[in-house]
């Protein structure tokens, strides 16, 4: 699905617009209700989520990303930045040193600014908030200061895909791409691996709050994704993720909805404690996910074995 270079949605909206969703997103905070944990402390009285993080930004590093979707990555890399902090408790995050561990450092609203107009002068092709959930007000707040400094790359959402539709709607008109999980297909698998009983749910919400915001990809005639859901489904050993319901879900929305399925499960953090995630995927469960996806009638798809 071809499509035309085009402007960002933040450029399109009205200044003022834009900052009454920055002050309705800080709003937000306290109580905390920003994504569906809604732990209801008062993170601007300097109290600290279940996200472990209170209200100023934090970030663990940033650069250009050339290991993210081709889609995104092009010649210029992707333009990500690592947000500390997450309202997950995956036991097999990767990243497990930002998102469990604190690894970061509070950094203010104009050097996140900074961040983004340092990539796009690199040549990035995307700003990428990476685990951006805990941090929705700060990372719009540092938008508003980077636009009038001439922004003029696309936004895009990476996320665990626990997100609260209030807080989506906010962002409507903001975010261009939206990349969330979709983790698993099952509230007690998502309660047993990442400390939320209601995953499913949520990110099925979530999900069709994204894709109607944004629609289905968009790619320029580049090669570069301008616009749209681009969706990740980690396959995990003994079918745990539910990847047929999962695949179900996503041509429900659209059989044009794009999905990254995903190999690269290994078992770290705290995976080994447990015998069902202590090892690797095999090559029949991830083809038995691709085959999924076929079979859900999903007709775009990234396969990374």
């Amino acid at each position: 699905m071809k499509d035309a270079a085009h402007t960002p949605r933040y450029l399109q909206m009205d200044p003022a617009t834009l900052e009454a969703r920055a002050n309705d997103l800080r709003a937000l905070l306290s109580p905390c209700r920003l994504c569906p944990r809604q732990c209801g402390v008062d993170r601007l009285g300097g109290q600290v989520g279940a996200c472990r993080v209170g209200a100023q930004p934090m970030v663990s590093s940033y650069g250009a990303h050339f290991g993210e979707e081709q889609l995104l990555v092009g010649r210029g890399g992707s333009g990500t930045i690592f947000l500390t902090g997450c309202n997950l408790r995956c036991l097999f995050c990767q990243n497990y040193a930002i998102s469990q561990l604190g690894s970061g450092e509070v950094v203010s609203f104009a050097e996140i600014a900074e961040m983004m107009l340092e990539l796009q002068r690199r040549g990035c092709h995307n700003a990428n908030w990476v685990t951006p959930t805990p941090q929705v007000p700060m990372l719009v707040e540092a938008l508003q200061c980077a636009r009038g400094l001439g922004l003029r790359r696309p936004i895009v959402y990476n996320c665990g895909g626990y997100e609260s539709v209030e807080t989506l709607r906010l962002l409507d008109g903001i975010v261009d791409i939206y990349m969330p999980d979709a983790k698993y297909a099952d509230n007690a698998v998502g309660e047993r691996l990442s400390s939320v009983p209601d995953y499913w749910d949520r990110c099925r919400e979530a999900l069709t709050e994204m894709h109607r915001q944004v629609g289905d990809l968009r790619i320029g005639g580049d090669g570069i994704a301008r616009r749209g859901l681009l969706v990740r489904h980690l396959v995990l050993p003994k079918y745990l993720a539910g990847t047929a319901e999962v695949m179900r879900f996503l041509a429900s929305l659209s059989t044009d909805t794009y999905v990254n399925v995903m190999a690269q499960y290994r078992p770290t953090f705290r995976a080994h404690e447990f015998p069902i995630l202590a090892r690797p995927l095999t090559r029949t469960e991830y083809e038995e996910a691709i085959q999924a996806a076929r079979d859900a009638g999903l007709t775009r798809s990234e396969e990374r074995p």
